[in-house]
């Protein structure tokens, strides 16, 4: 296994710095496995151009989606990804415990047969003939194992129906706006003073670049972060709190708006004043 770090000194990992060890090391790599969105930094990955880099050294090539499904524009098949997997209750608003959704591109769909069969991988013509004959489905239904919870399946179909009345594209051109606004404000209120160390600042750590990020900002805060979480929550805003001292703030295209995102600083002033108190 390798593990591919940051340069030190940075948060990111630069696609130059990931294709040139695929290219060193890629005739010993038998899987490449990456986030399509790295939870913590909010990072977006060049998923064609690791896909690419990888297959060229005869590697099979899949990506964890988990926080990419949803947020980002996504073309699994035209780029020739091999496998994906993701959830449906981050982005995709079905829900806690949200049924799970994967992908293996068609070209292995003959080839490659699942280690765990179960009642729903048998094809559905032959599935009641009872003749103990597994007619594995094939591709990625060939995986399914059981009938889906209706409860779960409720919810998720729920959440389509919303997504269908528009589409990723839409929604990718509003994110840009709606994080690079907020990008804009924490920058302009919350940068870090020369003239002034003793003000409170926040260091965003995820990239600029829009066709590096989703959503999600991910923030550095000069106090500890659990005391400014804890005032948020009180005052109705919805982040995330990851140790040791990071806040992940997501603006979703899909129901939130720059009025929310110009309220949220307003929110951020009031609990960072009421942190630096305490």
């Amino acid at each position: 296994m390798l593990l591919i770090e940051p340069r030190e000194g940075e948060e990111m990992l630069r696609l130059e710095d990931i294709l040139s060890i695929i290219e060193k090391e890629g005739e010993s790599i038998a899987v490449i496995l990456f986030s399509g969105v790295q939870y913590y930094t909010g990072q977006l990955f060049n998923i064609p151009a690791i896909t690419k880099a990888g297959q060229a050294k005869g590697c099979f090539v899949g990506f964890d989606l988990a926080h990419a499904a949803g947020n980002a524009e996504l073309y699994l098949h035209e780029w020739g990804v091999d496998f994906a997997c993701w959830c449906s209750y981050k982005y995709l608003n079905s829900g806690a415990g949200g049924i799970a959704g994967a992908f293996i591109h068609e070209k292995h769909a003959k080839t490659i047969e699942p280690v765990l069969k179960g009642w729903w991988s048998h094809d559905l013509k032959t599935r009641f003939l009872m003749d103990n004959k597994l007619d594995l489905v094939p591709g990625i239904n060939g995986f399914r194992l059981s009938n889906p919870p209706i409860f779960l399946l409720c919810s998720l179909h729920a959440s389509l129906e919303i997504f269908a009345q528009t589409n990723m594209k839409s929604l990718r051109k509003k994110s840009v706006l709606l994080t690079g606004y907020l990008e804009c404000l924490i920058k302009h209120y919350y940068s870090e003073s020369k003239t002034n160390p003793q003000k409170a600042f926040i260091k965003i750590i995820t990239p600029s670049n829009t066709e590096e990020r989703g959503c999600q900002l991910s923030l550095k805060c000069s106090l500890p972060v659990k005391g400014i979480f804890t005032e948020l929550e009180k005052r109705g805003v919805v982040c995330d709190l990851r140790e040791p001292n990071i806040l992940r703030v997501a603006p979703v295209p899909l129901y939130n708006s720059f009025h929310e995102v110009y309220r949220f600083i307003s929110h951020l002033g009031s609990a960072i004043s009421v942190a630096k108190l305490k």
